[in-house]
């Protein structure tokens, strides 16, 4: 395959008139200039976008499914959903269920296989049970618990070392010592959590590296309450997440995120439930009842509950935002696998990697999906 006179989105993070070649799965050159090769497909993107797939590492479910079905079934079906919409490297999110419930999830997930038309399985994200009891969102406080390194290394094992990403609140306890003592086996995620600003800075002196869905269950700031969003911005190799669906983050507040963080630390997630690419209607998530209507996800009292908006979507509301396209494309493809540690293999558009491409036209929409 031969995609020529195309704009890519270079490992540089920008824009430049490039021509690609692809073979046995692998893009085995990158030339510039207007020129012509024989192949047996050829495709002219003279007019399109090429940019990598995209890597959601917060999302809970989709089209009705929710990993927390903890079936191959759940897993095949919105690994597929995503692959068609763009997003070709999933780490899907857990709730805030027993520990037992949690093992058995992350071993069905550990042995998973994927079939060549569904997005890769690339890490599990524990959000819970580690949380803070007043800060729960849409979990379930039935089954919040102290932070426990021990049960923690259990759900890693089980998983066969996919787990990647666990939510945690510093300021409960065992949370420190559980960073402390497992911060080289798992990435601790800042969220769900009543914190304040120095016990956030423990946490990240200790080894934490990650902010979960940043303005959402937490604290915000003030002039005398800076709280963990300014503990995060200090620490320069922590990443924040943000769930950029137009309901839970105003845009201005959005368009500060990038301005605080920079375009090199902000993760966007969709962080969907099943009641994404479904209609209207009432869904559930973690055992409660949720209800998708105008665009959003709610618990019975209004509270958020996920999102019913993909990552692709997300990332063209952060452009029509007005966050430049670069940074919004560099935020759902090469931050979220750097944040997980897969950036070596996935997220970049490079000679040697595997062919996980999107061609887009100039409104953002899919054209393409190369893999």
């Amino acid at each position: 395959m031969f995609i020529k006179k195309a704009n890519v989105f270079t490992k540089d993070f920008i824009f430049d008139k490039k021509n690609i070649k692809i073979e046995n799965g692998k893009i085995t050159r990158i030339v510039d200039g207007n020129i012509d090769l024989e192949d047996d497909e050829v495709i002219d993107a003279s007019d399109k976008m090429v940019i990598p797939g995209l890597c959601d590492i917060h999302f809970h479910g989709c089209v009705s499914y929710d990993f927390c079905d903890g079936s191959d079934e759940a897993i095949s079906n919105m690994a597929k959903y995503q692959q068609s919409i763009g997003v070709m490297n999933i780490c899907p999110a857990t709730m805030t269920l027993s520990a037992e419930r949690i093992k058995e999830i992350c071993t069905v997930a550990g042995n998973y296989k994927a079939s060549d038309d569904e997005a890769k399985l690339v890490g599990i994200n524990l959000e819970g049970p580690f949380i803070s009891p007043d800060r729960v969102g849409a979990q379930n406080p039935l089954y919040v618990q102290k932070a426990d390194a021990k049960k923690l290394r259990e759900w890693i094992d089980a998983s066969n070392g996919l787990t990647k990403l666990i939510t945690i609140a510093p300021e409960e306890e065992g949370a420190l010592d559980c960073i402390k003592e497992l911060k080289d086996e798992i990435n601790f995620s800042v969220g769900h959590t009543m914190t304040d600003y120095e016990t956030a800075t423990k946490a990240y002196d200790l080894g934490a590296r990650h902010m979960t869905h940043m303005f959402n269950a937490m604290p915000g700031f003030t002039h005398r309450l800076p709280g963990p969003i300014v503990a995060a911005l200090e620490h320069k190799d922590v990443f924040v997440e943000m769930i950029c669906d137009g309901v839970h983050i105003h845009p201005a507040s959005i368009k500060t995120a990038f301005k605080m963080f920079g375009s090199d630390r902000v993760v966007l997630i969709s962080d969907s439930t099943r009641a994404c690419g479904m209609p209207d209607g009432e869904y559930e998530l973690g055992g409660l009842p949720i209800f998708k209507k105008d665009g959003a996800a709610r618990l019975k009292d209004g509270t958020l509950a996920g999102s019913s908006t993909n990552l692709f979507d997300c990332m063209k509301n952060v452009i029509k935002f007005g966050i430049p396209k670069e940074d919004a494309i560099k935020a759902a493809t090469y931050n979220p696998c750097k944040a997980i540690g897969i950036d070596d293999r996935c997220g970049l558009i490079d000679e040697g990697r595997d062919a996980e491409l999107l061609i887009i036209d100039n409104h953002f929409d899919l054209f393409k999906i190369i893999k």
